[in-house]
């Protein structure tokens, strides 16, 4: 029996972290090659923040919809729903007018953030509760694997295909890895529930179970900031580079540089978190990493040499990009029996709120100061409380 259920942790492990991987890839690749894309439309840059908050806005919604058709349908089929829909959306972005650029960000947006909550799904049911942090980093370094690919192969492919043969081809790929999921359903969706019916309510009700929860509502604020900043890093540090005069291969390269450390990073964290240390704890210590990262980032300018920027990068990397494992098994160990798909969506809803507000903040700084470091401290105050909070919270040695 313990052989069976080990087996079946690291097939789905694997599996959710390729379907991770792919929805990171899909979210983060225009971004990533934005300046090819801006340039080719004749954009200005910081209008970048408004695809990034549509992307979130429809993210938000998803999230705090999907609890109730992850238990209809299974996690397994929403996970390959949202591979098909960014793979739709990325070909909707290449058609041609401005407007339905903004549309594939909606449904990449709303696709790439059901992802997250079908997998926690998933993982809170065949992970061993006191190694979930453990469990829930190993499959969220992913998400910088995704970047990683992203960084490398999107400027490369760009300089070969043009962003819209890039965007098309990343399309493909999360279609065919969404038909090579199906041979895994009968196993993993076997606990759905078919009669699981679908209300507005549903929105109101998942929000309320995690803002009348103290330590679930605790995880929702660090989200909003962490996943906030976190898409601003994401969005605007190649931009960045490239305006401040680096080559779009440069940029890209530091970036998946940076993008390398988050995978052992969240391993790290995640260790930590797995009954070494009270995961509140390691919580404010990212929280607070990532803030000094950011008021580092505020000194940003065209003197500065890719070796510098990239150390400042590489902060934020193991700060910014690693804390998703620890927060998420704390969502899901906190959820009531069979919510961890709604628990998770509904705190991850409160990261895309930051993921919407926190680049519009970016974009306005931009466009006040003309200063790309000034934006990136103004978003990391959010983590500064955060961290100050967490730091003075009561810890309850029992919880776990």
């Amino acid at each position: 029996m313990a052989e069976r259920s080990t087996r079946l942790l690291l097939i789905i492990l694997g599996a959710m972290f390729l379907q991770q991987t792919f929805a990171t890839l899909g979210r983060s690749l225009p971004p990533i090659i934005a300046p090819a894309i801006l340039d080719d439309l004749a954009i200005d840059p910081a209008w970048l923040g408004i695809y990034v908050g549509a992307a979130a806005c429809a993210a938000l919604l998803f999230q705090l919809g999907c609890g109730s058709f992850i238990l209809r349908y299974g996690a397994m089929r929403m996970s390959q729903v949202a591979l098909v829909l960014l793979g739709i959306g990325m070909a909707v972005a290449t058609t041609g007018p401005l407007v339905l650029f903004l549309v594939s960000a909606v449904i990449g947006g709303g696709a790439a953030a059901m992802s997250t909550p079908a997998s926690s799904h998933l993982l809170g049911r065949y992970s061993p509760p006191r190694q979930a942090p453990l469990v829930f980093s190993i499959k969220q370094t992913a998400v910088p694997a995704g970047l990683l690919i992203a960084g490398i192969l999107g400027p490369w492919l760009t300089g070969l295909t043009g962003w819209r043969g890039t965007l098309l081809i990343a399309g493909v790929s999360c279609l065919v890895f969404a038909v090579m999921l199906e041979p895994l359903r009968a196993e993993f969706d076997s606990d759905r529930v078919p009669d699981q019916a679908f209300r507005l309510s549903d929105f109101h009700r998942t929000i309320a179970s995690v803002v009348g929860t103290g330590d679930l509502r605790r995880l929702a604020f660090a989200c909003f900031a962490f996943n906030g900043l976190q898409t601003v890093f994401t969005s605007y540090f190649v931009v960045a580079l490239t305006e401040l005069g680096h080559g779009l291969a440069a940029a890209g390269f530091v970036f998946s540089a940076a993008m390398v450390v988050a995978v052992p990073g969240r391993i790290f964290w995640g260790w930590l978190g797995s009954g070494r240390v009270d995961p509140a704890v390691v919580m404010c210590w990212l929280a607070l990493g990532m803030a000094g990262g950011s008021a580092a980032m505020a000194l940003l300018g065209p003197h500065w040499p890719l070796l510098l920027i990239g150390l400042v990068a590489t902060v934020l990397s193991a700060t910014v990009m690693s804390w998703h494992g620890v927060l998420l098994a704390e969502a899901a160990r906190l959820a009531a029996p069979g919510q961890r798909g709604a628990a998770t969506g509904g705190v991850l809803s409160f990261g895309q709120l930051g993921g919407l507000i926190l680049p519009l903040v970016y974009s306005g700084v931009l466009l006040a100061t003309g200063s790309y470091g000034l934006g990136f401290a103004a978003c990391g105050l959010p983590a500064l409380v955060v961290g100050i909070a967490l730091l003075r919270a009561p810890r309850d040695a029992d919880s776990r």
